[in-house]
């Protein structure tokens, strides 16, 4: 069992910069991967970017050059760095782990106003 807990969350501007955390409950190390989706009101949760145990990363094309994600296997947590932030980047944020089983945290919300 891995429970992940987001932080970061919150209001900024647009073209403004947040940066969320998920720690994790137990040793990331072991995971196969771990990434940040997104939902936002009446629409699917969607993709944002994964980042694998070697450190290889993907990212939506949505976000590219916008956002970076990393992880920190010393403090089992795994970031989302977001810059040049748009009001359409305004949704939920959810950490998700990939291991055996799939692990999803509660979410943070982030608010991008124009």
């Amino acid at each position: 069992q891995v429970q992940l807990v987001e932080s970061g969350g919150g209001l900024a501007q647009a073209g403004g910069s947040l940066t969320l955390s998920c720690a994790t409950s137990r040793s990331i190390f072991n995971l196969n991967a771990m990434g940040w989706y997104r939902q936002a009101p009446g629409k699917q949760r969607e993709l944002v970017a994964t980042i694998t145990t070697g450190g290889s990363t993907n990212y939506a094309d949505s976000i590219k050059g916008r956002f970076t994600i990393s992880r920190d296997n010393t403090k089992n947590t795994v970031y989302l760095q977001m810059n040049s932030l748009k009001p359409e980047d305004t949704a939920v944020y959810y950490c998700n782990a990939q291991g055996a089983f799939t692990y999803w945290g509660r979410g943070t919300q982030v608010t991008v106003s124009s």
